[in-house]
């Protein structure tokens, strides 16, 4: 079957154009194309994006199938207009042999929703005092292209540093979770007036940025790519503009909440707003959005991460740190960056699809909206409005911060390989 997206605007740009989709590529691009053997689906006054890549994804399975599983992660995904997601390596077991990281990739393949890459652990448990068999995994079906300890830090230098040679001679990349962890030790919210006010115990910004230079430098020494897991800091931000005009090879995310939310929201106690690295001031929110406009921070990546409700429903300093992001993704990128006027419709294609797949080396995923490529694509209307709701979302767990609160823009339908996967705030087929 063929479809034929009547009126649709690539990248927000130019006069309504007709995009024809055959055999899971794009096979014509014109006006009153006339075809008839397809579906047609009128979207007039929408906009066709390159479909979006994350490459901070936590999908639980295998171990915590009670909060999240492949299946209901890539729901999530491909409503949020995701084709591509990297899973993280933090399940139970650790993604730290090739039977786990096979696991993954073949369980998002049956499932169908979105590719599912495997992300595996830099050291062995996530412990960090061994490296784990990295040549093995990105050997492997799963053919792995990120390693993380994500949730932990490599905070062993010489570890790190022998984790860059060899991912430079294999070709993959080190993503960093960026935590110095003798400065966090108990600390449970960003260091500055509110933690203080409210008799949490903080968390610096050097406890991020200390491990954002430092690797920068071993990064420089090793000759190899280094990539920042979820940059949080005005001070990462200086850093790692320093860092790119010194040439070293080095990488980084933002996740959605760091830009749209501060500590300010602390005041309630909820934890579902408790997150690693936590919310921070209005200050490097500000400095994170003029970051990501200018490509100092390169990507957006969701941290997508589910918990149940005995897991947030306590304590604050007791509870896990995480929320859900997948659904909410986009968004509030169009809140916080769009309409500012900070990123255009292809300075979204950008920073969700186009720089996080080149990062990654996805040769399917964020490619240009022409005849001839593969046909990953989102269907947004920016004219939308949605409040969110926790109960409609597809995860299984309900840990957003964002419950109640009203979002603009929507994406109507995600496409993976010309294969329609949610349509109308519903995911479609999968395993």
């Amino acid at each position: 079957m063929s479809l034929l997206l009547k009126g649709v605007r690539p990248y927000g740009e130019g006069e309504p154009v007709d995009v024809l989709v055959r055999d899971g590529v794009i096979a014509a691009i014109g006006t009153d194309l006339g075809i008839i053997d397809a579906e047609v689906v009128d979207a007039q006054g929408q906009i066709l994006l390159p479909g979006f890549v994350d490459l901070h994804t936590h999908l639980r399975e295998p171990g915590r199938e009670d909060t999240e599983t492949i299946e209901t992660g890539s729901a999530a995904a491909a409503l949020g207009g995701y084709t591509a997601v990297f899973a993280m390596a933090n399940t139970n077991p650790v993604a730290d042999s090739v039977v786990v990281t096979d696991h993954v990739w073949r369980r998002g393949q049956e499932v169908g929703l979105v590719d599912v890459y495997p992300v595996g652990a830099v050291t062995v448990g996530l412990e960090g005092k061994q490296l784990a068999e990295m040549g093995t995994m990105a050997a492997g079906v799963g053919a792995v292209r990120m390693f993380s300890d994500d949730g932990h830090c490599v905070y062993d230098p010489l570890l790190m540093r022998r984790a860059l040679e060899y991912s430079n001679s294999l070709g993959v990349l080190i993503a960093q979770h960026a935590e110095e962890p003798r400065l966090t030790k108990g600390a449970v919210a960003h260091e500055g007036p509110t933690a203080a006010r409210l008799g949490l115990a903080g968390w610096p910004r050097a406890a991020e940025e200390s491990i954002v230079a430092r690797d920068a430098l071993l990064a420089r020494d090793a000759g190899a790519r280094v990539h920042i897991c979820h940059a949080s800091t005005a001070g990462t931000v200086e850093l790692l503009k320093w860092a790119k005009a010194q040439g070293i090879s080095i990488t980084a995310e933002v996740t959605p909440h760091h830009l749209l939310l501060d500590d300010s929201r602390l005041e309630t106690y909820d934890a579902v707003n408790k997150v690693n690295p936590p919310l921070r001031e209005v200050s490097d929110a500000i400095a994170l959005r003029q970051a990501l406009a200018e490509g100092i921070l390169d990507c957006v990546a969701t941290d997508h991460a589910p918990h149940a409700e005995q897991d947030k429903c306590c304590e604050f300093a007791a509870a896990r740190p995480g929320m859900l992001g997948l659904e909410t993704a986009l968004s509030i990128i169009v809140q916080t960056m769009v309409e500012p006027g900070l990123l255009d419709w292809r300075g979204v294609a950008r920073v969700m699809s186009e720089r996080p797949a080149e990062i990654v080396g996805l040769d399917g995923h964020g490619r240009p909206i022409e005849v001839g490529e593969p046909a990953n694509l989102t269907l947004v209307d920016p004219d939308a409005t949605w409040t969110v709701r926790a109960a409609e979302l597809a995860s299984i767990s309900n840990n957003t911060p964002f419950e109640d609160m009203t979002f603009p823009a929507r994406v109507t339908m995600t496409l993976l390989r010309g294969r329609v996967t949610a349509r109308e705030g519903a995911a479609v087929g999968g395993s």
